[in-house]
């Protein structure tokens, strides 16, 4: 039976990047059974209108409506629980940002390599900017002590804890790491019945980091496909560019991951590590005033945010991301 994709493109307050994503996934899904769902995220701006006119009468585009603005991993639910537009459930999904833009090989190198290593549930692209450098996404995860290396930025810290380093360097060869960034990620539809969707508690960050943990768990393998490749914009929705205060959702998706991964002990002991490194690297400032700064107080918000939520566990339990998929599928 020939593989389906459904590729899911997610839009907030950028319909002329959208609409661009979309002409990019059509050339790239040709020849592929499938359809496209462009998800706007209760932009609010004129956007679902817009898009919505653009492909008025397309028999493989379809733009919905999420009805509210609950991030990331909410958004692409509600595109991902649509299926395709017969109904049935796709072979894979492919998870595509808006101000992102495959070659047009890129889904289908992606699929091919899914096909030849059965184990493996999910595949991410090679990402480059608009400058042609390849960008880093493919990662380890997050641990206490990548935590205490990546916010001291210190080059002996940084080689006596190179084992737990977040950041690959850019693999030569097409294989497993832990995550890919969500930019470009193809999914197994069978992985998604396994482990349920994206955890909507994650508003923004590590929603794509958990999704290919619990596929980990579940006996699934996350690949990066070098051989697959997209052009990325980066962080056009977000703004984090230009973040003068670390906002609040990422201290939320920081914190709740961590929760998951071990409880509430491991969320506070990785804040800890996070805030000991913070403070090594402001220390260094002081010597070396040229290096990167955080966002203004984030130490700070980040010491109020975890004295705040000391008292509640995060739940590690994702039953409330299964049964949606499920219906539809016994439907």
């Amino acid at each position: 039976m020939k593989p389906t994709v459904l590729t899911v493109i997610l839009n907030w307050r950028t319909p002329d990047m959208t609409l661009r994503a979309v002409a990019a996934a059509e050339v790239a899904m040709a020849g592929i059974d499938g359809a496209i769902a462009v998800v706007d995220n209760d932009s609010g701006d004129g956007s679902f209108e817009t898009l919505s006119e653009a492909f008025r009468g397309h028999d493989r585009v379809r733009v919905v409506q999420a009805g509210r603005n609950g991030g990331f991993g909410a958004g692409n639910n509600v595109g991902i629980r649509l299926g395709l537009p017969d109904g049935s459930r796709p072979t894979y999904t492919y998870v595509l940002n808006s101000d992102a833009f495959p070659e047009p090989e890129a889904i289908r190198i992606l699929m091919a390599h899914l096909e030849r290593h059965p184990r493996a549930g999910l595949a991410g692209s090679l990402i480059f900017g608009t400058d042609g450098e390849t960008h880093r996404t493919s990662f380890r995860f997050p641990s206490i002590a990548s935590e205490f290396e990546g916010t001291a930025r210190f080059g002996p810290i940084s080689r006596l804890l190179s084992r737990w380093i977040v950041a690959l360097p850019e693999p030569e060869q097409s294989g497993p790491v832990d995550w890919v960034a969500g930019a470009s990620l193809l999914i197994r539809d069978d992985v998604l019945r396994t482990i349920g969707l994206f955890d909507e508690r994650f508003f923004l960050y590590f929603e794509e980091t958990d999704l290919c943990h619990r596929a980990k768990e579940a006996g699934w393998d996350t690949h990066y496909v070098r051989e697959s490749r997209v052009l990325h914009i980066g962080s056009v929705s977000t703004g984090m560019k230009e973040w003068n205060r670390t906002p609040q959702y990422w201290f939320d998706s920081h914190w709740r991951y961590f929760c998951k991964r071990g409880g509430r002990v491991h969320a506070v002991a990785a804040t800890v590590a996070n805030v000991a490194g913070g403070l090594i690297y402001r220390m260094r400032l002081l010597v070396q005033p040229t290096g990167r700064r955080d966002a203004p107080r984030h130490l700070r918000d980040m010491v109020s945010h975890a004295v705040r939520n000391v008292g509640s566990a995060i739940e590690p339990s994702d039953q409330a991301f299964e049964p949606a998929i499920k219906r539809q599928a016994a439907a």
